[in-house]
């Protein structure tokens, strides 16, 4: 067997492994019961106003108090690595947040620009562990990796303050969902996303739940100085659902 057949085979017992270790990450089976929709008249009475400044104001408040989300990350355009030696670039990931630091993630990368593959990351407070890409085994995140799920999500040290400092706030549609420009600063940009995003001051359109305003998706592009343009959007749903983040078997916590 060739070494590229026995990688890509490897691969896909990892993706397998992954699928089953993280079911929860798509079959919901830990969320509480649905909460039954509005009625009309709560919906009236309720709909925030119309007024970007205040409708940012609100989501930079309601954001703070977030404690579980859960999160989906998707980068297109040049690529961004997770690697010192630059050879894993990030694809997507879709991870679970639990407030103070747990998190847990699919992440999908490419590796050497051909191979697409899954890893698994989990994050418990100052523990950190990621999957071998061609093992599957979990092991301590190795110090030339940069890919800690729990950045994705940090409600006050991130999303609160980007929500905050969130300049020339515009009101571009006020439909099923309010959809606010600005332009972000770069410090807590890079905070919301796990610190792969280096670039300068960068306009952002955020889409927000018109009740509560708690940022729904936000789409974004940097033109980063060491790779180059790439787009960004990330989904937020399941707010204070409650997620268990767990240890991956085989190591201790």
């Amino acid at each position: 067997m060739s070494p590229a057949i026995h990688r890509i085979g490897a691969a896909l017992v990892v993706a397998i492994g992954l699928f089953g270790a993280f079911a929860g990450l798509f079959s919901g089976g830990d969320e509480a019961e649905a909460v039954p929709a509005p009625t009309v008249a709560e919906v009236d009475r309720d709909r925030l106003p119309a007024d970007a400044e205040i409708l940012v104001d609100t989501a930079a408040a309601a954001m703070a108090e977030v404690t579980s989300v859960r999160f989906a990350v998707e980068r297109t355009g040049e690529p961004v690595y997770i690697d010192t030696v630059e050879s894993i670039e990030l694809d997507a990931v879709i991870g679970r947040f639990s407030a103070p630091a747990d998190a847990d993630a699919i992440v999908t990368v490419t590796v050497d620009e051909n191979l697409v593959t899954e890893l698994g990351a989990v994050a418990l407070g100052p523990e950190i562990w990621l999957s071998n890409p061609i093992t599957g085994e979990f092991e301590t995140l190795p110090p030339s990796y940069d890919i800690d799920p729990s950045r994705f999500f940090d409600p006050t040290g991130g999303w609160q303050p980007l929500l905050a400092g969130l300049a020339d706030r515009t009101l571009v549609d006020d439909g099923d969902a309010y959809v606010v420009r600005g332009v972000a600063p770069e410090r807590e940009l890079r905070r919301v996303t796990a610190g792969l995003v280096r670039a300068d001051d960068v306009e952002v359109v955020l889409w927000l739940d018109p009740f509560s305003a708690l940022v729904e998706r936000v789409e974004f592009s940097v033109d980063d100085p060491r790779y180059g343009v790439s787009a960004w959007r990330i989904d937020l749903t399941d707010y204070g659902v409650g997620f268990t983040i767990t240890a991956p078997e085989g190591v201790s916590a």
